[in-house]
């Protein structure tokens, strides 16, 4: 695989999806998906509204169990491992949401400081340190005493990330990430995101629908259709939009284009 950066990685799986179904009770949201997601790509989960995009992300960290199917993170799977096991493969996982879902009464710091000091064993001057580290990452030096209501929608994002890094995960999830941003704080965010991969090696996951990050940052991806309710392409996006045999996937992936 190769990076934005120039960088060649060795394609090796860190997520795999295995005849996966996903449903509330009767209701089916999808099935059969099929899919891995290699170490070290920005992988883009995408598809029409209502299609269970953010459904299958909250299958993959560990919120909702597969009606059917695996899901395998490093080999093993994520849901028939046992407690001990499962926590250990969850904690390899950073997770930013929509909304950033920051505390709005504890400063950045703090928000990020709450993982560490639930799931490590440092002192407050070095959550504080570690926190602080983390901020500077994604471009918040400075901001550490600041509360979410202080900063931009685009800092909140990027606050939110610095608390899904805290604890060096392998794999980061984001969904929605630029979701209520301006282009110019979107753009700003994809950068980000690469210039993480690139630097940290890290995994990243993404649902979104917005064309320009898919372009912009995409290495790898799966299209979820509601209609059929299951995968119905898969690959890079850019190759998909000119080359994918489903005109539903080539109209999404084109839309806007005169």
């Amino acid at each position: 695989m190769e990076t934005k950066a120039g960088q060649t990685n060795q394609t090796e799986s860190h997520i795999e999806v295995r005849d996966l179904t996903m449903a509330y009770g009767s209701f089916v949201i999808q099935k059969d998906l099929n899919f891995t997601v290699n170490r070290g790509e920005v992988f883009i989960i995408m598809g029409g509204s209502g299609c269970g995009k953010s459904t299958l992300m909250r299958h993959m960290i560990g919120l909702h169990r597969p009606a059917k199917g695996e899901i395998l993170v490093n080999s093993t799977d994520l849901w028939a491992a046992g407690p001990e096991e499962r926590n250990g493969l969850l904690r390899r996982m950073g997770i930013l949401f929509q909304s950033g879902a920051l505390w709005s009464s504890m400063t950045l710091a703090e928000n990020v400081g709450l993982v560490l000091d639930a799931y490590t064993d440092l002192s407050p001057d070095d959550i504080r340190e570690v926190a602080s580290l983390k901020l500077s990452l994604v471009g918040l030096a400075g901001f550490e005493d600041f509360y979410p209501s202080e900063i931009s929608g685009g800092m909140r994002k990027r606050a939110g990330l610095a608390r899904a890094m805290a604890l060096d995960p392998e794999i980061l999830f984001f969904d929605e990430p630029s979701a209520g941003l301006d282009p110019i704080s979107s753009r700003r965010l994809d950068d980000l995101i690469l210039e993480l991969r690139n630097s940290l090696g890290t995994t990243i996951v993404i649902v979104t629908h917005e064309l320009a990050s898919i372009f912009a940052i995409g290495d790898n991806s799966v299209f979820l259709d509601p209609d059929t309710r299951t995968l119905i392409d898969q690959g890079n996006p850019r190759t998909m939009r000119e080359d994918s045999p489903i005109a539903k996937v080539r109209e999404f992936l084109k839309r806007g284009e005169t």
